[in-house]
């Protein structure tokens, strides 16, 4: 378990309990989110350790793993995933300014979006620490998937795009990874981190409910200020962030079953009709966001 007596992501001391919430899918033990008043980061406290952690991941539901289309909420994310992973793919072109180059996913779960980079004849390198979804990114994709601790063994400067999808909240080691990123980044490449965004509006209506703190699987819970201050400090740069509108849909959809225990999708579906309307003319108030970063 890991006690924080300073903020992990700027180290500052001014930390404070903000509240508690609980991991509904798999063991339902409660957890603490404490925010930092510096960088305004927040992050789960009494954290499972790297050790530990795994077995909070055991769930035929957690749809990262498994690629599971039971029940209405995962045949949902199917259906928007297929509609998102071609744009993925346009907005790695758009940014690195190529159409075909070498590409490292990290956390690639089952391979569908590599799968994706791969049909449009980039090279490409995924890392997956669960066993499972590597197992199953061979079944569906023929992609054969290495262990996320493989990271410190690739060789620098060697990737034109890096790509976290929904991936930085959960890395116990932190700014071992953002430097590592630093590191096997080409100068002229580009970074792309999708992250929850807790300062957006549908947090609001859930609060402790809100299924993008997923505790204690997430780890940080980040804000655009605070993910701003951790690039800074690894001298990385934020060139645009880019939001993802269906997000603020999905996570209402399964925070609503948590607040609830029901799936109410149309009060889900107007929330995240909200949210996305008090976004529109100011993205870091989006549920998720892509943060589009160069050295």
């Amino acid at each position: 378990m890991i006690v924080y007596s300073a903020c992990p992501c700027c180290n500052g001391v001014d930390i404070s309990k903000v509240l508690s919430a609980a991991d509904h899918t798999v063991s339902n033990e409660t957890f603490e989110i404490w925010q930092c008043n510096v960088c305004t980061a927040r992050f789960t406290q009494n954290v499972p350790d790297k050790n530990e952690i795994e077995k909070y991941y055991k769930s035929e539901n957690y749809i990262s793993h498994s690629d599971t289309k039971q029940g209405f909420i995962n045949s949902l994310y199917h259906f928007v995933r297929k509609r998102t992973l071609n744009g993925k793919r346009k907005l790695v072109e758009k940014y690195t300014k190529l159409s075909i180059g070498k590409i490292l996913d990290i956390g690639a779960g089952t391979g569908a979006f590599l799968q994706v980079m791969q049909k449009s004849e980039w090279e490409v390198t995924g890392l997956e620490p669960d066993e499972t979804a590597r197992e199953n990114a061979k079944k569906l994709y023929g992609l054969s998937l290495q262990p996320s601790e493989e990271l410190f063994n690739l060789k620098a400067e060697t990737f034109d795009a890096i790509t976290l999808w929904h991936v930085l909240e959960h890395v116990h080691e932190l700014h071992e990874y953002m430097e590592q990123l630093k590191k096997l980044l080409k100068l002229t490449g580009c970074l792309f981190i999708a992250i929850p965004n807790y300062a957006c509006y549908d947090e609001k209506i859930y609060k402790e409910f809100w299924a993008g703190y997923d505790v204690p699987r997430h780890l940080y819970h980040f804000s655009p200020t605070s993910i701003t201050q951790l690039l800074l400090q690894h001298g990385l740069q934020l060139k645009e962030i880019k939001p993802m509108w269906y997000d603020s849909f999905y996570v209402s959809m399964l925070s609503e079953k948590y607040k609830t225990g029901k799936n109410n999708f149309l009060n889900a579906c107007w929330n995240g009709y909200v949210s996305n309307w008090k976004a529109l003319f100011n993205k870091e108030r989006c549920s998720s966001i892509i943060y589009i970063v160069t050295q």
